[in-house]
């Protein structure tokens, strides 16, 4: 009914606990990689510490998330949903061919939970590094521990199944799917299909992809219900958003979703308010072992940043999003500087403008509203 307290959820761009990540955590997995210029994880924590300092090793789980633990409690959201962009698995059917593989071992996956998400999104371009075998490890690593997913599953109808999450009292629910496309990098043949383990792959941002998205919406939802659909997708640079990703996007709200939840760039890209639904066309990354890597230094790509949406809840139109901008250091969140804040907050005004918002700055992070 009319009058009741909004929903906040919390978003964020890809949290990356494998790699250099997972060998300062308390139970390091064997460190092997398979990319053409480095094969050992522990050489990406030796670029950070040559940047920023020594890290300790092994780290505590809360470690990564540094001071973004505290915002989070400060914030209280209803609803906090990760991408995790690793697998959680010991096994080694590396996917041969790609440049890049995440892996975490399950005994760290506290250093996710300690974060206490609510649904942990698994539809993208890294789910797969180590093969079904690693995805089905990783399936049962999280349910395990206890942690909703969406976006991937043991077949097509698992992949495709929301995270369904009740609000508190009695009443709606929120439903968060999750899907990948190619264009983030995520291969065909990682679908999921009837029988065969995989993700929640959508070939095409289009128009008519949309309406298949939301035809499977509207078989499980219930009056009331809100909606997320998390996607990865894009490139991992630039703040230019294609035609057809924008096409997808006013495609679902249309359809009735009311948060399109965009992610795969390393860096954040334009947020859109389009018929008073939320649009983030790319949260960046949030947690990684990027420091000390070279290139693309303009996106500043070490400055992340928390998303708390308010959405109402009768209706899922937005009331507000503030934004809050840390910065990695050392393997962990730190809250940015003023100037860092301010270079944010100009980067993301700037390229949200064309989608008729404008970003401010006040006390306790950044604003988006509609531009004048």
């Amino acid at each position: 009914m009319r009058g009741e307290p909004d929903v906040t959820l919390f978003l964020c761009g890809d949290v990356m606990l494998g790699r250099g990540v997972d060998q300062v955590l308390p139970h390091p997995g064997d460190p092997t990689l398979w990319e053409e210029y480095v094969r050992d994880a522990r050489s990406y924590v030796e670029l950070a510490e040559a940047v920023n300092g020594p890290v300790r090793r092994p780290v505590d789980w809360a470690w990564p998330w540094g001071a973004a633990l505290r915002l989070l409690d400060e914030a209280a959201p209803d609803l906090r949903v990760v991408n995790l962009e690793t697998s959680v698995t010991r096994g080694d059917d590396v996917a041969y061919g790609k440049g890049v593989h995440y892996r975490m071992t399950p005994e760290n996956l506290p250093s996710l939970a300690v974060a206490r998400p609510d649904v942990t999104v698994l539809a993208n371009n890294h789910v797969l590094d180590f093969g079904r075998r690693g995805l089905l490890d990783t399936l049962d690593a999280l349910a395990a521990a206890g942690l909703p997913v969406t976006g991937a599953g043991r077949d097509a109808a698992g992949a495709w199944r929301p995270a369904a999450v009740p609000l508190p009292g009695l009443g709606p629910r929120v439903l968060v799917f999750g899907c990948g496309m190619p264009s983030s990098g995520i291969p065909p043949d990682w679908a999921a299909a009837p029988g065969t383990p995989g993700v929640a792959y959508v070939p095409v941002a289009s128009g008519a992809t949309a309406g298949q998205v939301v035809r499977r919406i509207r078989e499980v939802r219930r009056p009331g219900d809100l909606v997320v659909v998390s996607v990865h997708w894009g490139s991992n640079w630039g703040y230019g958003v294609p035609r057809s990703q924008v096409e997808f996007a006013h495609a679902l709200v249309e359809g009735g979703v009311d948060v399109v939840h965009g992610h795969s760039s390393h860096h954040p890209r334009p947020v859109e308010v389009y018929e008073g639904r939320l649009v983030l066309y790319g949260c960046g990354d949030l947690i990684d072992d990027y420091e000390g890597i070279g290139g693309y230094p303009e996106y500043r790509d070490e400055l992340r940043l928390l998303y708390f949406a308010a959405l109402a809840r009768d209706t899922g139109a937005l009331r507000g999003l503030r934004m809050v901008p840390l910065r990695a250091r050392r393997l962990r969140l730190e809250e940015a500087s003023e100037d860092e804040r301010g270079w944010v907050r100009t980067t993301l005004d700037r390229v949200s403008r064309g989608f008729g918002v404008r970003v401010g700055s006040r006390e306790g992070g950044l604003y988006a509203e509609p531009a004048v």
